[in-house]
């Protein structure tokens, strides 16, 4: 990668320690960017991540605190005295089946809540006024499939993928014409959180219309396409092998 020039292009990719986010930082620093890398817990991943990759660097906040969302966002602009492109990619999940509803307890609902949805919320509001001042900003939400089809590794995770879907929409409608604001619902994606989702890998290896369980790279392609649609904004960008058919 060559190191990018001073006006170009920063973005702050939140959950980008592993896995999506990883890919998509290092997706966005191949186009010329200059990333903020961002985990809440994994650290030493992160500084790594960001290491690799030109005039990047990196910032442990865990969003679902307002004040450390508010701090990421700030140490962004700092640095770089500018934010273009926000993806959203941080996230947590809990398995759970289904039916086990004592499962799904409320401690598990404001957890998965807590960062998917308010954490999400509280980047996007702190970041709103610096993607506004260029004049073309841009979000990306990383959403689910989960979030469209009544799927998912919990009830309370896919209710907040839907919720991060419709907050896409809700956006959209009132940011522009400065930011535009879409999503991407990643299918079954091979990374460590799914390294033991035996029987999910096996349905996409059989059922899905492309027979395979996509890849971060592959998410993240999806995530650029978004950046790059210039005439594109409430979009939710299905990037699942085709299982939203079946």
């Amino acid at each position: 990668m060559t190191e990018p020039g001073r006006d170009a292009p920063v973005a702050l990719v939140t959950g980008s320690s592993s896995g999506i986010g990883a890919a998509v930082a290092r997706r966005l620093a191949a186009e010329g960017m200059r990333v903020v890398v961002n985990s809440a817990r994994s650290q030493e991943a992160g500084r790594k991540v960001a290491a690799e990759l030109p005039d990047a660097f990196y910032v442990a906040a865990d969003i679902s605190v307002r004040e450390q969302a508010e701090a990421l966002v700030a140490a962004a602009v700092e640095r770089y005295g500018r934010l273009d492109v926000l993806v959203n990619s941080a996230g947590v999940t809990r398995v759970v089946p289904h039916q086990d509803f004592e499962g799904a307890s409320a401690e598990v609902w404001r957890e998965i809540l807590d960062v998917n949805v308010i954490g999400t919320w509280q980047v996007c509001v702190a970041a709103l006024p610096h993607l506004r001042a260029g004049g073309d900003g841009c979000v990306v939400n990383v959403s689910s499939v989960a979030g469209l089809r009544p799927a998912g590794s919990s009830v309370p995770y896919a209710v907040s993928k839907a919720a991060l879907n419709h907050m896409t929409r809700l956006l959209a409608a009132v940011t522009g014409p400065e930011v535009r604001v879409n999503a991407v619902a990643p299918g079954l994606t091979d990374t460590e959180w799914t390294a033991d989702f035996e029987e999910p890998r096996r349905w996409m290896r059989t059922h899905s219309p492309l027979r395979r369980v996509g890849t971060p790279e592959e998410v993240a392609e999806a995530v650029l396409a978004m950046i790059n649609a210039r005439w594109t904004t409430g979009e939710i960008l299905l990037t699942d092998g085709g299982t939203h058919l079946r």
